[in-house]
């Protein structure tokens, strides 16, 4: 395991990217209401657009996991981010739904590769009393970008158009993957790694109830909180009135403190651990104490301006929090070896929930408004807390990995 100091710059570079694929992906959900003075947009087709970007960041998360164990995190990072950069700078060129639509789904083809990129380096160049903490390092830049995003782009849209926002945020990927090409180098690797990292396919992964269990908390926990990073600056416009100003002024806030609870979570559990806590306690205590804050997305809908920010922020840092641990459980759990097609699968799975939860939400939404989608998003994270202890049990490196009976 790596300790040279070079493994901060990867951190920093990580949480770099991590900040730019939050603000291409939040470009459209924050000028969607300038984008509808040129093309109309129903909430029904919002929602398809949401889940069009999540399917296929869904079955690229997984795919692109498999990529970066291939490829390696140099030349496979560098790939997946100059592909959603040239994606999302093309939304700025489409004048339909359906042109949205495509760039939306190519958006997500190359977005699916950056966790599992930096999931694999952070494996590779950090120990495991630092690695929650790196975890949440870079978990952090997605917090970055998207509290970034409402500013930025309203002074973007104020000053020139929308189409413009789209334009500056993909050329910034470009120059990030020119650094990361430059300067970059991975660990050396073992020829029997690599050589395990050939031989694991995702039919052998999916016979481990480890897994399983990790699957099914992402599939549940990510719906949730890529409704709230969608929704949210579509909400304060279509029910509490913001314009483009205002939700740019407003809708940072949230994203700021998802931000903290990345960087909180990853210390918390860090910390316990350098107080001699076993790293099953650890972990899953960081776990509980951001599911029990969840619920407190059912008291969003009927509370005034002022207390919506404060929820909506309290639920995206406890999701932030929750999202640090369960994205190093990969690391904890499986050699470095297998850990970007753990976290590819995993990702793919939280991807794919989200893109089912984002079409009934619209549905749910036109007819019956925000209040039951905010009951069902507050309860998906205690849920999945279950999931882990009855899937995952203790959480320790596992020499033979435990397959299912």
């Amino acid at each position: 395991m790596q300790t040279s100091p070079f493994r901060w710059w990867v951190a920093g570079m990580l949480a770099a990217a991590t900040a730019l694929n939050y603000l291409d992906r939040q470009a459209l959900p924050v000028v969607i209401g300038e984008i509808q003075k040129e093309i109309p947009i129903t909430d029904q087709q919002f929602g398809r657009l949401q889940s069009v970007f999540l399917l296929a960041y869904g079955i690229m998360y997984a795919v692109g996991g498999k990529l970066i164990d291939w490829l390696g995190a140099r030349a496979g990072y560098a790939l997946m981010i100059i592909f959603w950069s040239a994606a999302n700078f093309c939304q700025g060129l489409v004048s339909s739904v359906l042109g949205l639509g495509v760039f939306r789904f190519l958006l997500g083809v190359g977005e699916g590769g950056g966790f599992p990129g930096s999931a694999k380096a952070v494996s590779e160049w950090f120990p495991a009393r630092e690695r929650s903490f790196a975890f949440g390092v870079f978990n952090t830049g997605s917090s970055v970008g998207a509290v970034i995003a409402p500013p930025l782009i309203a002074l973007i849209v104020l000053q020139l158009n929308w189409r413009w926002v789209f334009f500056i945020t993909g050329s910034l990927g470009i120059v990030w993957a020119v650094i990361w090409l430059k300067y970059y180098s991975s660990p050396a690797a073992s020829a029997s790694a690599n050589a395990a990292s050939a031989e694991t396919r995702w039919v052998d992964l999916l016979r481990y109830r480890q897994v399983w269990g990790l699957v099914a908390a992402k599939f549940l926990s990510d719906s949730a909180w890529f409704f709230f990073i969608f929704w949210l600056p579509k909400y304060l416009n279509g029910v509490r009135g913001l314009n483009i100003k205002e939700i740019g002024y407003y809708a940072w806030i949230p994203y700021a403190f998802a931000g903290a609870g990345s960087f909180v979570g990853g210390w918390l559990s860090g910390a316990l651990l350098s107080r001699d806590m076993t790293l099953d306690r650890a972990r899953k205590i960081t776990l509980a104490m951001s599911a029990a804050l969840m619920p407190v997305a059912m008291l969003i809908e009927h509370s005034p301006l002022s207390l919506v920010i404060v929820f909506f922020s309290a639920v995206m840092f406890a999701h932030q929090f929750w999202s640090t641990i369960v994205q190093t459980l990969a690391a904890d759990l499986f050699p470095s070896e297998m850990v970007g097609s753990v976290a590819g699968i995993m990702g793919a799975a939280g991807a794919l929930g989200a893109a089912l939860f984002s079409v009934i939400a619209g549905s749910i939404i036109a007819e019956y408004g925000y209040a039951p989608v905010f009951l069902a998003a507050g309860l998906v994270h205690p849920v999945s807390f279950v999931i882990i202890l009855l899937f995952v049990r203790r959480i320790e490196r596992l020499v033979r990995p435990m397959k299912l009976a």
